[in-house]
């Protein structure tokens, strides 16, 4: 009985830890990857990657366990989530390669005979990068070997809701229900009942699963922030920001993350407290998407000036853009802050509303129509504004944000 008890507890420890990368995964895939160089000897150094304290042990005993075993899967899939990690919390796409490198000895091996764990750490390492179509196929070919996989059921769940698929990401849902913990195939309904509009089922269910005393400790602090930022973001579809505020607020007294930190940026922008967003992102890698809602809020607080300010933020992000732009197919990638960055910061509506028509293709999070709907706005453009509320209808979104744009 015991071992069993210590089992599902690491189980519930392992999806833990996927939900909480998961969500702050949606809020660093935007990273722009850069252009490529080819050295003209080995002997060229390229680029260091910067140097984060204590890292470089673990890199080194992580680069010798998998010289000694390459073909150990645990080894490997410690080793790429180490890695996808250090490229969520450094928003450092190059460290997601290297997550992808960790994995190479199943390179030559076909879908059907690579380990199923295997599969599902690509396919996170794929929706890390927007390859949402690869990640899907990935996942749904280990889960059909390995149908009582907890991980891969809320990755799948997960990418079909950013695809806007909500009646399919609810059947993954009810798997992950099935074969997991109950608290995340109920969160996981949740999310997706507040997204359709059924905000109040969503916030009682979400709020009766913090009411369980077993969620109380510091053990379980960031499953405590995880649905805490979801009933944030249900009250923000509801149209109900002072309670939104509220929710924001205990997230972040839970625990902070990535994913957190840029949902609550965008909030204080949108409810015109800009200034308080650079002290809240001062100690964040800087990242595209941090260095997005930096520039935005600086832009923002020095209006009426801010056409002739110079916003170093803003030119630093503009020069990533720019070399992202250079590698082909990655535009579609980081189109969501591009769109945000025309708008926000360059005050380019209809370049906006392109960037934004080109991300809701890949991408259908409320954040997405939320983007066009307001880039269509402030071009003054109504066949874009129609555009996005047409396809609110077909996925079935309900946004309150959406609905108050004229």
């Amino acid at each position: 009985m015991k071992q069993a008890q210590r089992a599902a507890r690491r189980a519930a420890n392992r999806l833990a830890r996927a939900a909480a990368l998961l969500l702050l995964l949606l809020g660093t895939a935007g990273v722009a990857l850069a252009a490529p160089r080819v050295p003209a000897s080995d002997d060229e150094v390229v680029e260091k990657l910067p140097v984060i304290a204590g890292w470089l042990d673990a890199q080194r005993k992580l680069r010798r366990e998998l010289a000694q075993r390459p073909g150990d899967e645990a080894t490997a899939i410690e080793a790429a989530t180490t890695y996808l990690d250090l490229a969520r919390s450094q928003g450092d796409a190059r460290y997601a390669g290297q997550a992808a490198a960790a994995l190479q000895a199943w390179d030559a091996t076909p879908i059907a005979q690579t380990p199923p764990a295997v599969l599902v750490m690509r396919a996170t390492v794929a929706q890390f990068l927007h390859d949402f179509d690869g990640a899907e196929t990935l996942l749904k070919a280990a889960l059909a070997r390995r149908p009582a996989d907890p991980q891969g059921w809320i990755t799948l769940a997960t990418v079909l809701r950013v695809r806007g698929r909500y009646d399919e990401s609810d059947a993954a849902c009810r798997a992950l229900g099935r074969v997991g913990p109950a608290l995340y195939g109920v969160a996981c309904l949740a999310e997706n009942a507040g997204l359709r509009g059924n905000h109040a089922a969503a916030r009682d269910a979400l709020r009766g699963l913090l009411a369980d005393p077993s969620l109380a400790g510091a053990p379980q602090a960031g499953t405590r922030q995880w649905l805490w930022t979801s009933i944030a973001e249900i009250e923000e579809l509801a149209g109900r920001p002072a309670e939104a505020d509220a929710a924001y607020r205990k997230a972040l007294a839970a625990e902070r993350s990535g994913y957190l930190l840029l949902a609550y940026s965008d909030f204080l922008q949108r409810a015109g407290r800009s200034r308080e967003i650079p002290p809240l992102l001062a100690k964040e890698a800087r990242s595209d998407a941090v260095l997005l809602r930096l520039a935005i809020a600086h832009t923002q607080a020095g209006k009426p000036q801010a056409s002739r300010a110079v916003v170093p933020e803003a030119e630093e992000l503009r020069e990533r853009f720019e070399a992202a732009a250079l590698r082909p197919g990655t535009t579609a990638q980081h189109a969501r802050e591009e769109a945000m960055f025309a708008l926000d910061v360059q005050g380019d509506a209809k370049r906006a509303v392109e960037l934004a028509r080109l991300n809701v293709r890949l991408q259908r999070e409320p954040i997405d129509l939320l983007v066009f709907a307001r880039a269509a706005s402030a071009a003054g453009d109504a066949a874009a504004r129609d555009e996005a509320k047409a396809l609110m209808r077909e996925i079935g979104l309900k946004d309150a944000r959406v609905d108050a744009i004229p």
